[in-house]
């Protein structure tokens, strides 16, 4: 992967900022994206002082301006993106009943359309050079489901449908496109639920505990690289056992 140029959006804290660093450690020059444009500096200032390569922006995953300019500071600092990770993320806590649109509509804002207008702003140039890797951070819950979570489990297993489909259409092109399910992370967003959700959910894994942020990191390394170029389509499960496929 050295001599890549990856975008890592969401790339602040947790897993974005995991991911960032693995992908700089490969050798991938990294497009550092987040809300917080000072979290985002921090990060990429970590891996350059590491010894790689890094800037940052920040904006709006869901704002097509805000991804334009990201895209555009990503090819004149470093040249065209071949690797994009769709990572940010929005966690709201609420039974169904209590949900309002705006939760609603702001989680597949964040989710879904992020994801749709980051790669919709990439993926061009990938397919004219014939050669690219997409991949999309979902979540088990788009696989099963989670209690006081319908909106967030319904964006996730919709990103996992869109990744489905976009590698039926450009997977033949050079361009590969798969997803990664994490289970419960230890990452802030995780640690915002509620005491009693995490204590559930850590009682119903196999491995009875969360996972790191480096652990889902490694497994976005692995399909970034040449060594997963049998993998298309697939939703890898960095899970601790809570979706066994």
């Amino acid at each position: 992967m050295s001599g890549g140029v990856a975008i890592v959006t969401g790339a602040g804290s947790g897993i974005g900022r995991a991911i960032a660093h693995r992908l700089a450690m490969d050798g991938l020059s990294v497009m550092i994206n987040d809300l917080s444009l000072e979290r985002a500096q921090a990060v990429a200032f970590e891996i350059l002082s590491a010894g790689g390569k890094a800037t940052s922006s920040s904006g709006d995953v869901s704002n097509e301006a805000d991804v334009a300019e990201m895209v555009s500071a990503t090819k004149l600092s470093f040249g065209d993106c071949n690797v994009l990770v769709n990572n940010a993320g929005h966690v709201h806590q609420a039974h169904f009943v209590d949900l309002e649109v705006a939760d609603f509509d702001r989680m597949f804002a964040v989710h879904v359309r992020g994801t749709f207008l980051c790669t919709k702003a990439v993926l061009g140039p990938m397919l004219k050079a014939k050669k690219g890797v997409v991949i999309n951070i979902a979540s088990q819950l788009g696989q099963i489901g989670g209690i006081e979570l319908v909106h967030y489990s319904a964006a996730k297993s919709a990103i996992i449908g869109l990744t489905k489909s976009l590698a039926r259409e450009v997977s033949a092109k050079g361009v590969r496109v798969n997803a990664v399910a994490p289970g419960p992370i230890n990452t802030p967003l995780v640690m915002a639920l509620s005491d009693d959700w995490r204590k559930a959910k850590t009682a119903e894994l196999p491995l009875g505990r969360f996972g790191e942020p480096d652990e889902v990191a490694a497994t976005v390394s692995f399909l970034a690289s040449d060594e997963a170029s049998l993998f298309v389509g697939q939703t890898l499960g960095p899970n601790s056992g809570d979706v066994m496929l």
